[in-house]
């Protein structure tokens, strides 16, 4: 049978929207993307979400609707400054971090999520970086495995991430920092920590203890090895050695505190 232009038409209608009506019926048909991660389907969490399917479109307010933390707490851990948490973005993390050398994103509030609630997480293969504050509520509120404390150790970073008070500098202050830039433009990359307040932290480089008076001899013997590239932050140090980062942080205070002004 040969079927004219209006019945096969007609026809085509009937199949496309009648298989539309059909969908919908049972549930099958969506017109826009929901924003509920996928939950576990098996072993001791199944049936719970799973934080490794937060995606970079969800807002801080989809996941604390599928997950037991706040848009506040989020916030906090995340270093974002606004009035309305709910409605921030994770996606747009990354732009705010984008400067900060170190890729603070959507996998790092995945990983933040899944370690505060106990829930199974492979970082096998990843550096996953958390900015400090993260890391600060995770050792606080969350039961974290020996595996788990480890890697928060290793991939904590201190960053600030852009911010309203970063994009809009104070005039006068504006111009005495590009003076000063200007007249020290030709020192090493020895600002990744404040030379000012003295104490050793993550981000406190060799060449910071040299300037702040502490003898070479002193700091090989506490780290037991050679001087490292005076660029090489104390940290990333231990980490690479298997030191305890703490341990030594103590030591060189010490140390930095005998000779400080």
């Amino acid at each position: 049978m040969t079927l004219t232009s209006k019945p096969l038409a007609f026809l085509v209608f009937v199949i496309m929207f009648g298989g539309i009506g059909i969908s919908s019926a049972f549930g099958w048909w969506e017109t826009e993307s929901t924003k509920e991660p996928a939950k576990f389907t098996e072993g001791e969490f199944a049936g719970q979400a799973n934080p490794a399917d937060i995606r970079g479109s969800y807002t801080f307010g989809d996941i604390a609707d599928s997950f037991d933390v706040t848009p506040e707490m989020l916030a906090q851990a995340f270093q974002v400054a606004t009035d309305d948490p709910a409605s921030f973005a994770v996606k747009e993390l990354e732009s705010l971090y984008l400067d900060s050398g170190y890729e603070v994103g959507t996998n790092s509030v995945r990983l933040f999520v899944a370690y505060y609630l106990g829930l199974p997480f492979d970082t096998t293969g990843q550096e996953i970086y958390l900015p400090q504050p993260a890391t600060d509520i995770l050792l606080n509120q969350a039961t974290l495995t020996p595996e788990q404390l480890t890697y928060v150790q290793t991939f904590t970073v201190e960053v600030k991430p852009a911010s309203s008070a970063d994009l809009e500098p104070d005039p006068v202050q504006s111009a005495e920092s590009a003076s000063d830039a200007e007249s020290t433009s030709s020192a090493p990359d020895a600002s990744s920590s404040s030379n000012e307040d003295y104490l050793v932290k993550g981000k406190t480089i060799f060449g910071d203890l040299i300037r702040w008076g502490v003898p070479q001899q002193t700091i090989e013997q506490i780290i037991g090895a050679p001087m490292p590239d005076p660029a090489m932050k104390v940290k990333d140090f231990a980490t690479a050695n298997g030191l305890s980062f703490e341990t030594l942080k103590t030591q060189l205070q010490t140390e930095v505190d005998k000779v400080k002004p």
